[in-house]
């Protein structure tokens, strides 16, 4: 089990503390249009503020590509969105070097208890790439360093990893500890039966997802686009649905390793197919059910039909864990998210502990309003892949160890 040192395990009163956040949020105009992730944030920074820390906030933003990229793509509106939620000063301090004489400055002059936010650690190009340089900056500024962007944990930048070897005390935030608990023990020490639910356009982008969790599972659900290669896999028809082609013996070899192993893996039985993909993605569709192996040439498949929205809530009903990732159709669209809604019910209703991988998942249940009911969603896409795939993520490795 990953046992790391968290913000609860220190006290930084009249320290400077770095804080990695993860403040990329969708901006337009200027103006910030979801703050879930500034929300999410508070936490640690209040509990930062109460020990009587120097809070040095820093996140990246967006992807920085060119010099106008650093005109768009300042963090200004979120010191402004943030000192309004935490009711006090979050100051900004805009360097493009990020860390520079002027920032120094600006946390020399810093009382316990102040917040200053750092410049888009991207504008520095040797970010993404783990430069020294880079990361001794940011150490020159602080005595402690926190991580609290999970959704960034998988990759090895100055802010998250870098700076870590050239500071004494690095620990997790509430929110990466979450994830750390959430995913972390669902997948090493789950209660069970433990159900994992995949979905998602693409059998390519979950192969050590299938892998790993079949070996940890006690069932495992599989929908979206990628159901369609196992079907066709096993000889199905599946018209102009989703194939990798290249993936058909992948599929066997883990219908035969879920066998061999007495675990369940479950496939569509139905599907709700259309001649064509809707263009836009919200248009109305023409429809028809039809079973997953027995798809019109004309057709595709594009959602669960019925039988296996009752077979998937049925499976999911005994759970006491249940790990989903990836949506059961083209959810965005009314006529083809009936799938998607299901297993989010079923999840709902159920005592299990219940965990949506982050990504398109986290975004529908949101938006069907059942969020509030799942006992956790994670914040990081790529991160919780990672972490179902059973990969050490650098963003956590790099924080000290209980």
């Amino acid at each position: 089990m990953l046992n790391k040192k968290s913000v609860d395990d220190i006290n930084v009163k009249g320290q400077r503390v770095l804080c990695r956040c993860d403040f990329n949020v969708p901006l337009k105009d200027g103006k910030i249009t979801d703050e879930n992730r500034l929300v999410a944030a508070l936490p640690t920074i209040k509990k930062l503020i109460a020990d009587g820390g120097k809070i040095i906030l820093c996140s990246h933003l967006g992807k920085v590509k060119t010099e106008e990229d650093k005109q768009t793509k300042t963090l200004a509106p979120v010191a402004v969105r943030l000192s309004e939620l935490l009711g006090q000063e979050v100051k900004f301090v805009p360097s493009l070097e990020v860390v520079d004489d002027t920032v120094r400055a600006a946390v020399d002059a810093m009382n316990d208890g102040d917040v200053i936010l750092l410049e888009n650690t991207r504008f520095r190009a040797e970010e993404t790439k783990n430069g020294e340089a880079f990361s001794k900056d940011l150490a020159s500024v602080a005595d402690v360093f926190v991580n609290d962007a999970f959704g960034t944990a998988h990759r090895a930048h100055c802010s998250n990893v870098g700076v870590t070897e050239y500071v004494d005390t690095a620990v997790v935030g509430y929110l990466m500890q979450k994830e750390i608990d959430f995913l972390g023990n669902a997948v090493n020490n789950p209660e069970r039966p433990f159900v994992a639910i995949l979905g998602g356009a693409k059998v390519a982008d979950k192969l050590n997802v299938i892998n790993n969790l079949l070996e940890k599972c006690d069932t495992l659900i599989i929908g979206g686009g990628m159901a369609y290669t196992f079907v066709k896999a096993q000889g199905g028809k599946v018209g102009k649905s989703l194939v990798d082609d290249t993936k058909l013996d992948y599929c066997n070899e883990m219908i035969k390793k879920a066998e061999a192993a007495g675990k369940k893996l479950l496939l569509p039985v139905d599907t709700v197919a259309a001649v064509d993909f809707p263009d836009p993605i919200d248009a109305e569709i023409a429809t028809e059910v039809v079973a997953t192996n027995e798809i019109p040439d004309d057709k595709e498949g594009l959602d669960i039909g019925p039988k296996t929205r009752e077979l998937y809530a049925e499976a999911v009903k005994s759970a006491k864990t249940v790990v989903w990732n990836g949506p059961m159709g083209v959810f965005e669209n009314p006529t083809l998210a009936a799938g998607t809604k299901a297993v989010a019910e079923a999840l709902a209703d159920t005592d299990a502990t219940t965990i949506i991988g982050g990504g398109d998942s986290a975004a529908a249940v949101n938006q069907m309003g059942f969020g509030p009911k799942m006992s956790h969603i994670s914040t990081g896409g790529g991160a919780s892949l990672e972490f179902l795939e059973g990969k050490e993520l650098p963003g956590v490795a790099a924080a000290n160890d209980k």
